[in-house]
């Protein structure tokens, strides 16, 4: 009788438990891979920053994430400061633009136009 070869498939040997811990060092390669790539991006994306702070020198992926929180925490600083800045002059430009108003009204209810307030209109509509 000629011999004969069984395949078994390795899945069917295999219990749940064994294949997880078949499966766990290749999905933990994967996360340090994709953790590893993503440094790597943020170094190339602020490589000028981290040339200004620390020129010549070799970053550890510590380094890496650190400088980069900071670079982050100082441009929400700047858009922070940079929108309170525009509300203020927004808010400048409502209540200046309220007061003109308010004035406009106050002098059209006298229906004698003095020199002073012809001057003054005069002024506001510059």
């Amino acid at each position: 009788m000629a011999p004969s070869t069984v395949f078994m498939e390795p899945d069917n040997l295999l219990t749940p438990k064994e294949k997880n811990k078949l499966r766990k060092p290749v999905v933990e390669k994967m996360r340090r891979d994709r953790i590893n790539s993503s440094i790597e991006q943020l170094k190339l994306l602020l490589e000028k920053e981290f040339q200004r702070h620390q020129p010549n020198s070799k970053l550890e992926k510590a380094d890496i994430l650190e400088m980069t929180v900071n670079y982050l925490k100082q441009q929400s600083q700047l858009q922070m400061k940079r929108s309170f800045h525009k509300s203020s002059q927004f808010d400048f430009r409502e209540g200046y633009s309220r007061c003109l108003q308010e004035a406009f009204h106050f002098l059209s209810l006298h229906k004698v136009r003095t020199e002073t307030q012809t001057k003054l209109l005069s002024h506001f509509q510059k």
